[in-house]
């Protein structure tokens, strides 16, 4: 029964995340790409997931400053291993967070002696937080500490490293899995990534695209029936949106409407596993449905979870490493996530998303269109 009361604006610092440390190009560079994406729509700062190659650290940087940004502060994300969680990073149960056979078998060598690898665990996040300090990172993330005392060691081992020791401790810890992809070149003089070197095999593979399975006859027949149907002021667009917002004008919806949208359903059900969400995604997903395919119904880039371009929690290849294959094809992987963030309207769920899209209900109609009358819907 109190009075309202109007609380001070706060002022919110928001940031955003980023897994660098992907075996493969598919999925690697969608992550890229969706993190200009958070970028674009108001993160101010980029923190890491953790991992354990200083040179993909380095490579979140430069792709950043690659791409006209190099003002955006980033964290990097630093974890104290022990024997037991290298194990657990390195089974792939933790979903992002790498371990390679290499360094375990460190940790299994300097694990099994009389301090249980204390030394060498601390020693190593104090040489990441040296190398951080030496690429430009604006801050380190230390996590997996369960002692205050712990933090202490590590900052009193930085202390005991020169000014130049950091470049040394590039080199040093550079964990990369087998056959790795690097979205710039290796510099041998300095162990980093070259600046200005984009990595020369995708580049050219961009430009001939090998095949790929997955681009397949009835991804290239979607584009087809998308550019004549669905293309907005194109091709059968005209008529087809006359079409439908002469029918929703009437009482009842006529036979031949219900009988599209059952025409709708069953050859999308057939051909992409659709879910009759009502807000369509295909054309946003390369005709891949997120709600058919992803775990997470994820519409707008690829989670941080997947390994070796599979799902962290099915056994089927992610679908962001599926839409980027296939985009790549026709040369349009750098469209793959521009513009707004899509927002699905659940309350479209089993309506015809054809008519959702002529009548500009659905995520794809124009951001400067007011959204139809109530009674249109």
């Amino acid at each position: 029964g109190g009075k309202p009361e109007r609380l001070t604006p706060t002022r919110f610092f928001i940031g955003c995340a980023v897994s660098p440390f992907k075996r493969y190009e598919r999925e690697l560079v969608p992550q890229y790409f969706k993190l200009i994406r958070k970028i674009a729509t108001g993160a101010q700062w980029v923190i890491t997931q953790l991992g354990y190659d200083m040179r993909k650290y380095h490579e979140v940087k430069l792709f950043l400053a690659a791409r006209g940004m190099p003002q955006i502060p980033i964290i990097g994300n630093v974890y104290l291993l022990t024997r037991t969680i290298a194990r657990l990073f390195h089974t792939g149960k933790l979903p992002g967070c790498v371990v390679s056979e290499e360094l375990m078998a460190l940790c299994d060598k300097y694990g099994a002696g009389p301090d249980r690898g204390r030394k060498f665990f601390i020693e190593l996040a104090a040489k990441q937080l040296a190398v951080l300090k030496g690429l430009g990172f604006s801050a380190g993330y230390l996590g997996g500490l369960n002692k205050p005392e712990t933090f202490g060691e590590i900052m009193e081992q930085l202390t005991t490293f020169s000014e130049d020791d950091w470049k040394l401790f590039l080199r040093e810890i550079q964990f990369a899995l087998p056959d790795e992809f690097f979205f710039f070149e290796h510099d041998p003089e300095t162990g980093m990534s070259s600046p200005d070197r984009i990595n020369r095999q995708y580049l050219e593979s961009l430009k001939r695209p090998g095949r790929s399975r997955h681009v397949t006859l009835g991804y290239r027949l979607s584009r087809l029936v998308h550019r004549l149907l669905f293309t907005r002021d194109r091709g059968l667009w005209g008529l087809a949106r006359r079409l439908y917002a002469r029918w929703a004008r009437k009482p009842q919806l006529p036979i031949t409407a219900r009988t599209l949208y059952k025409i709708e359903q069953f050859s999308k059900f057939m051909m992409y596993g659709c879910q009759d969400c009502g807000d369509c995604s295909l054309p946003d997903c390369a005709y891949v449905c997120p709600k058919r395919w992803c775990s997470k119904c994820g519409r707008n880039g690829p989670c941080g979870g997947s390994a070796d371009g599979r799902c962290e929690l099915q056994d089927k290849e992610c679908l962001w490493a599926i839409v980027y294959e296939r985009l790549k094809a026709y040369g349009e992987t750098e469209s793959m996530l521009q513009g707004p963030p899509v927002v699905y309207n659940a309350e479209l769920a089993h309506t015809s998303s054809w008519a959702n899209t002529y009548l500009d209900r659905d995520h794809h109609r124009p951001r400067e269109s007011n959204p139809p009358d109530k009674d249109q819907t």
